[in-house]
């Protein structure tokens, strides 16, 4: 499915080859987020991915960068997250050097300019704001805060106003030296290229260059905060977020709680689907997400309620949580689930962009790569015994924390309604 290469002094270079298709993703993940990040340098990762769109040596301005990838009908992206940086791109497979070429110049040959610095703070600080303004969003800030703590990982990733505004050019440079080296770089291609094309282009394009992987603190043991959280807003709904804590990247349980995941609240069969709103009609949006980092993971559920009915919601979400602590999954359902979860994977990797991010995320983060069949066969491997084992330990009364954003005057009392049954 795979083949990977590691360049001396340069990126690693993973790819796999699609034949007839006509599409190509490139994404390179830098190994560095915001995570690595003081307070007083709270945002400083996602005001580096920011400001490598604004111009780099070959594409010296904003729409330069734009069109050198959208004049040929292609898209391009980035995204920072709590230990990665990634950027990507997808085009016709024809253009294979371009899209190498455009990535190894936004990562490693930015021109990082104190005018676009200056003129970026304030395109951040109304991004922040639009998280703020968005609370089916913001209530998952909210979650990290009360679960982490004053710590990187319960801080927003892009900082807050006063971070961003006080932010010195100097820090930027000095972020983007450290971290963005070519051996700090994963690479991932899929598409109809042969890797060692792949890595001919990714040699050429990204050069060569050691750095040093930034440190971070260890995750506080969650939760750390206040295990309620209650911010009022002048909204017409409710949004909810619980938690407890749930596995870090890696685990031998991670498959296990890939299932225990989808029959609880992924996709219009899940139980939160079902018994919150089909039966009891409390919520249009009701799911179930996991999250995993180096150290350490969560499970959160969402919910978008009738700020009257909080209570009644919150009352039939935990029942459900219970009931997986409580009861074996039976056979046909976990059937159900395993073969939802299986076609999901298998439809999603049949598309350039997510293969590479599938195969860059797993070199950049996790002990090994999976193939797809390995990754099936994991999912097969699961039983109910486990699913029921693992609900035990992780749904636990004392580590049930709560974020919730609901008009003025509702959801005061909802910490009392937080246990399980």
């Amino acid at each position: 499915m795979f083949e990977r290469t590691v360049l001396p002094e340069g990126p690693r270079v993973i790819s796999a080859r699609l034949p007839g298709t006509r599409s190509l993703a490139v994404a390179a993940y830098v190994l560095a987020g915001s995570r690595t990040e003081s307070r007083e340098r709270s945002g400083v990762a996602h005001f580096m991915e920011h400001l490598t769109f604004k111009g780099t040596q070959a594409y010296p301005s904003t729409r330069a960068v734009s069109e050198a990838i959208e004049g040929i009908g292609g898209m391009s992206n980035a995204a920072t997250d709590r230990e990665s940086t990634v950027y990507w791109t997808r085009l016709p497979v024809r253009e294979a050097e371009r899209a190498v070429q455009v990535l190894a110049e936004l990562t490693v040959r930015p021109l990082l300019r104190d005018e676009d610095i200056a003129r970026e703070r304030d395109i951040i600080v109304e991004e922040i704001r639009s998280y703020r303004d968005d609370p089916g969003q913001y209530v998952f800030n909210l979650f990290d805060e009360a679960f982490f703590g004053d710590s990187p990982l319960g801080w927003e990733i892009a900082g807050d106003e006063e971070s961003v505004r006080s932010m010195p050019e100097a820090a930027i440079r000095d972020f983007w030296a450290a971290a963005y080296r070519p051996a700090n770089i994963v690479v991932a291609v899929a598409g109809d290229i042969s890797h060692d094309v792949a890595v001919d282009l990714v040699r050429g394009a990204f050069g060569t260059g050691n750095g040093v992987v930034p440190d971070f603190m260890a995750a506080p043991p969650g939760p750390v905060g206040p295990r309620f959280r209650l911010l009022h807003q002048k909204v017409a709904q409710a949004h909810l977020c619980l938690g407890v804590p749930a596995l870090a990247r890696d685990h031998p349980d991670t498959w296990t709680l890939e299932l225990l995941t989808t029959i609880l609240g992924d996709g219009s069969s899940s139980r939160l689907f079902l018994k919150v709103r089909e039966d009891a009609g409390l919520a249009y949006d009701v799911h179930a997400f996991q999250t995993d980092l180096a150290d350490c993971g969560t499970l959160q559920i969402y919910a978008g309620v009738d700020p009257g009915q909080m209570t009644e919601a919150l009352a039939a979400i935990l029942g459900e949580l219970a009931r997986l602590r409580d009861e074996t999954v039976e056979p046909g359902e976990l059937d159900k689930a395993r073969a939802y979860a299986k076609g999901r994977l298998e439809l999603r990797l049949e598309e350039s962009r997510h293969l590479a991010s599938w195969l860059g995320v797993q070199e950049a983060l996790h002990d090994r790569v999976l193939t797809l069949d390995e990754a099936l066969a994991a999912l097969d491997a699961v039983t109910a015994a486990d699913i029921r084992s693992l609900a035990g330990r992780l749904f636990r009364e004392e580590v049930l924390t709560l974020a919730v954003i609901a008009p003025a005057r509702r959801g005061r009392a909802l910490d009392q309604s937080l246990r399980l049954p």
